[in-house]
């Protein structure tokens, strides 16, 4: 008798144990230094909301909360992998097993990537982004582009802002699965994720199923990218195949992949030829104050480059433009000797700017991008034309380094 209740006894310990062990692992998972505190948030994605309440619910002792929880997500979404394998891990505890998340040795191949998964849904809450903070990548967004999306590939997430009168305003945010050997994109077939600016070019349905529901493809490569010798093609955001919920944060061949049902959401906040698409190795967040001093900073500049134009000093004018500038197709020489020539007979000039819509370029210092629309007037000739720069710091003064006709 006394010997069969130490056993029963020593099973609950053992249970104990696990279930303990699992849970300190979620934490660890949560926030990547062995230990955290994953809080109730208002949840963008009610799969993320199950697994946060059920790691708590394990943090309190409550193995039937967190089961309950699991279970209800998987009879919602029977084909989400890592809710099976969070399952398991429970089956695991209640055995007083230490199941995958409570393990001390190196995961099994198959199963690395899922953890992965749990950790970046889990720390969208338990480190959660300063989302309420204006993002430093977009400095103003032009009255055509109703929403810009952010993808911030060091947290696998996409982050959708609304246009407020030129300021981007946070809307919501979805988890990501982005390309196998990471970002940086150079060249075709390299399955890396682009970084950089790019736009939403058209919409496809009607794809096979390996798509989900649909696919947007963005402008990669853009001119930047082409100016610096980077190639490839096919880079989209699209959702994910019929049998498989979502896929881990590494695991595409370069596109921005979404669950079917994120993106289905995404698409509401998408419009052809106008939401810009900017890809970062991670998003920062800036206070009203400083995010002003950036903007107004830089449009002073384009302001100025603008009124010498209207000028006629040529000199002036071209000082804008780096040592470093090259227009597409020919030298720099040979362009600045056409636009003295071209200033030269100008009896008058008038350069009217509109529609401005500014981002800090990701992956590179000090550079920005800068879309507009540009009306020009003289007294021998007029056009209208959507024009795009590219402007570097050196030192102190922002100069052109790339100009082109935005298509």
């Amino acid at each position: 008798m006394i010997g069969s209740i130490s056993f029963r006894n020593g099973i609950r310990i053992a249970q104990r144990i696990a279930v303990l062990a699992l849970a300190s692992s979620a934490a660890a998972v949560a926030d990547g230094s062995g230990g955290g505190t994953l809080s109730p948030a208002i949840f963008v994605n009610e799969v993320e909301g199950s697994l946060v309440r059920a790691f708590t619910g394990l943090r309190e002792g409550g193995m039937a909360k967190a089961m309950g929880e699991i279970d209800r997500q998987l009879e919602r979404t029977p084909n989400f992998r890592l809710g099976h394998l969070i399952k398991g891990d429970l089956l695991m505890a209640r055995a007083g097993k230490t199941g995958v998340f409570g393990a001390s040795v190196s995961p099994h191949e198959g199963v690395a990537p899922l953890q992965d998964e749990a950790r970046v849904r889990l720390k969208r809450y338990s480190a959660a982004p300063p989302v309420e903070g204006l993002p430093a990548a977009v400095l103003q967004l032009a009255p055509s582009q109703a929403h810009a999306l952010l993808v911030d590939t060091s947290r696998s997430r996409l982050f959708v802002y609304a246009n407020d009168r030129g300021r981007p305003k946070y809307v919501t945010d979805f988890y990501i699965s982005l390309g196998k050997n990471g970002i940086e994109k150079q060249r075709e077939g390299d399955q890396k994720t682009p970084i950089g600016v790019y736009t939403i070019v058209s919409a496809k349905n009607k794809l096979p199923d390996f798509y989900g529901p649909g696919a947007f493809p963005i402008s990669y490569p853009n001119d930047w990218d082409r100016l610096n010798g980077r190639n490839g093609h096919g880079i989209w955001l699209h959702g994910t195949p019929s049998e498989t919920y979502s896929r881990p944060p590494f695991a595409t061949d370069g596109c921005v992949v979404l669950t079917n049902e994120d993106l289905r959401k995404l698409s509401t906040y998408v419009d052809v030829s106008r939401t810009p698409v900017v890809i970062g190795d991670g998003v920062q967040w800036r206070d009203p104050a400083t995010w002003e001093r950036d903007r107004d900073g830089f449009l002073r500049s384009l302001e100025q480059w603008r009124a010498d134009w209207e000028s006629r000093n040529t000199e002036r004018y071209l000082a804008h433009y780096s040592s470093r500038f090259r227009e597409d197709g020919g030298a720099a020489e040979a362009w600045k000797a056409r636009k003295h020539k071209a200033l030269a007979g100008k009896a008058w000039v008038k350069v009217g700017v509109s529609g401005v819509s500014l981002f800090a370029y990701p992956g590179a210092k000090d550079l920005m991008m800068v879309t507009f629309e540009q009306d020009y007037r003289s007294n021998n000739l007029s056009s209208k034309k959507t024009k795009r720069q590219y402007w570097a710091r050196e030192g102190s003064t922002w100069r052109i380094v790339h100009e082109a006709i935005a298509s």
